[in-house]
């Protein structure tokens, strides 16, 4: 079975065909530095058959970065798939599986779509393209939100009255769960540790979206976003925590504009807000070691504070977790920029971590433990792939589907 996976963050959209169960990837790529503009140009990277072509091009939605992906696929006829699989951000209160897209889902889909502003949307809006374009393929809805179904109570809860979280469903619901869920269970594997037993802190650092997530035994405990994806660490264009006073007068100022003050708080702070000239921390952290004199100070506080929060949450975790196997760093800037690996893990010898500066540097295929050989706890970098992760609870639901269907007709 050929599944095309689209995987929908904040300023990048993933694709890939991969032919299941054997997970071989026929074709794929990413658009990258879709929405606000960066110190450079949007691009998408696009592969087949092992022939890699980047072509530039302006991306200022996912909605066009999907007409651009689609012309690309086009180009070969021979890449046409049996399945789509969505990722979803956002499950809401109802969607506590993976599930087959149909009318009602649909409908769902569309209904909640505002628990997550960046994310949700776009991925809605490709959801109805792909029904549109390929009316006759089945497709699948995998949901970040999922795999922190097993955070408890007391971590999910808000101090706010029961009434009032029972009227208006506020809970923390946790993302980037199919992220964590994958590099956990490859960490898992690596270390020769029992998924079902595996203690360990997951860092998603992407390009736009970021999060921590405490595991135990292999369930999720706690993650760093809440509510919604804006909870949590300096991410791209969202600021990520913030004292509710700051929300509340920024609404009076604003007339009572709720509109005006979620889109200033998801797309106009983060590190895009703290610097001025970027919303992606590598080109912060470039100009901040070369950029001119003037800049310097302004984007030191934003590389600095950006650094802050994730090792306070680091910490926090590691606490929760008790004695953890492992710390996982991932997705674009977890994978690829050693000096923000070094810079949020170097120093806490006390939790059990010492990172290998030299290991860290020169890691350039991955997996990679980056740990000193005394370290008690691993610093792991893992490459995510939520595309195969999608494909995997793709294909087991319209296998599964497909054999009840047999069985029903037998």
């Amino acid at each position: 079975m050929r599944i095309i996976v689209f995987n929908c963050g904040s300023s990048s959209l993933k694709y890939r065909l991969i032919e299941m169960p054997g997970e071989k990837e026929l074709a794929g790529g990413e658009a990258e530095r879709v929405g606000p503009k960066t110190a450079e140009p949007a691009r998408i990277q696009h592969q087949v058959a092992g022939k890699k072509e980047t072509i530039v091009v302006e991306m200022p939605d996912h909605a066009t970065a999907f007409t651009q992906v689609m012309k690309l696929l086009e180009r070969d006829p021979e890449l046409v798939p049996d399945a789509i699989g969505h990722r979803m951000a956002h499950g809401g209160p109802n969607f506590k599986q993976h599930v087959i897209l149909d009318d009602a889902v649909m409908a769902e889909l569309e209904r909640i779509q505002e628990l997550a502003p960046i994310h949700n949307p776009p991925a809605v809006r490709l959801v109805a393209a792909c029904r549109r374009l390929y009316p006759a393929l089945p497709e699948t809805v995998v949901f970040d939100t999922v795999f922190h179904a097993t955070i408890p109570e007391v971590a999910r809860t808000y101090a706010l009255p029961p009434a009032l979280v029972a009227k208006h469903g506020f809970r923390k619901y946790g993302f980037h769960g199919t992220s964590h869920q994958y590099v956990a269970q490859e960490a898992a594997k690596l270390l020769g540790v029992p998924f079902e037993k595996l203690n360990a802190v997951s860092c998603h650092l992407g390009s736009g979206g970021a999060s921590l997530c405490a595991i135990v035994n292999g369930q999720s405990i706690d993650n760093t976003m809440g509510y919604s994806p804006l909870q949590g660490l300096v991410m791209s264009t969202r600021s990520g925590d913030l004292d509710p006073a700051v929300a509340l007068t920024l609404l009076v100022r604003a007339a009572g504009n709720g509109a005006a003050v979620e889109g200033l708080l998801n797309r106009k702070c983060g590190v895009l807000g703290l610097s001025g000239i970027s919303a992606d921390i590598r080109d912060v952290v470039a100009r901040a070691a070369d950029g001119p004199v003037a800049d310097i100070d302004q984007l030191s506080v934003a590389a600095q504070v950006y650094l802050w929060r994730i090792r306070k949450y680091l910490g926090a975790y590691l606490t929760l977790v008790g004695r953890a196997h492992c710390v996982i760093l991932t997705d674009t800037i977890g994978e690829r920029v050693p000096h923000v690996r070094w810079a949020v893990t170097a120093g806490l010898q006390c939790f059990g971590l010492e990172i290998d500066s030299e290991k860290n540097d020169a890691a350039k295929t991955l997996p990679a433990d980056l740990s000193t050989a005394s370290s008690r706890v691993r610093i792991l970098a893992i490459a995510t792939n939520e595309e195969v992760a999608i494909a995997r609870f793709s294909y087991g639901l319209l296998v599964s589907t497909d054999t009840q269907a047999e069985r029903i007709a037998q």
